[in-house]
């Protein structure tokens, strides 16, 4: 078994649903590097320790899903300038009660927040990150376990700027704004992901 794999834990899940799915999904995962699977060791301990701990009333540490947008080409990828951090992100947000997966709210988020109907999502994460956030909670600091997803954009469809962001933008990924560095990652494994990936594989999901 690679360094990087976990065995599926056989203790009960403390919760079904969403929940449960995104226990699952991030135990059956194989992260690529020490420290992405030492991410999703933490990512479990928190979701078997937290039976809410998707919601964002969890404190101070909650789930998050995401997707990074490429252009059918691979050429681009669409970003958001984000109202509060006034940094370029990755389309993503809180799980929503309403989500049946963390697949399912990164979806939703990337739509919602890119305005493209009908993206293609690989239905496997391709990258984590934890990060403090401090406009999530008035006057408190969170931490976000952040789940990304890569997601391909239909092609001749125009994208909006949402409430969520004060611009969004295609940008050649030989030619990208000042990111930061676990950005400039999340890209690059995107792309490779979405190359390798069979075109049946990458569907809408509900």
């Amino acid at each position: 078994m690679p360094a990087t794999a976990r065995p599926r834990s056989r203790e009960l899940s403390p919760s079904t649903g969403a929940h449960a799915a995104a226990l699952a999904t991030l135990e059956a995962w194989e992260a690529g590097t020490q420290d992405q699977a030492r991410l999703r060791d933490e990512y479990v301990v928190h979701l078997r320790a937290r039976p809410d701990g998707l919601l964002r009333a969890c404190t101070p540490d909650h789930l998050t899903a995401g997707a990074v947008v490429l252009s059918p080409d691979l050429d681009a990828v669409l970003l958001n300038l984000h109202r509060r951090a006034r940094r370029w992100f990755a389309f993503g947000g809180h799980y929503e009660p309403d989500d049946a997966s963390l697949l399912a709210a990164a979806l939703r988020e990337a739509t919602e927040e890119s305005g493209l109907p009908g993206l293609l999502l690989d239905p496997q994460p391709v990258h984590l990150d934890s990060h403090a956030v401090d406009f999530c909670q008035p006057g408190r600091t969170v931490r976000h376990l952040d789940v990304r997803y890569a997601a391909l954009a239909p092609r001749d469809t125009d994208h909006h700027v949402s409430e969520e962001s004060l611009d969004v933008r295609w940008w050649p990924v030989t030619a990208l704004p000042e990111l930061e560095d676990e950005m400039v990652t999340l890209i690059a494994l995107a792309i490779s992901r979405l190359q390798s990936a069979a075109p049946s594989s990458l569907a809408p999901q509900e």
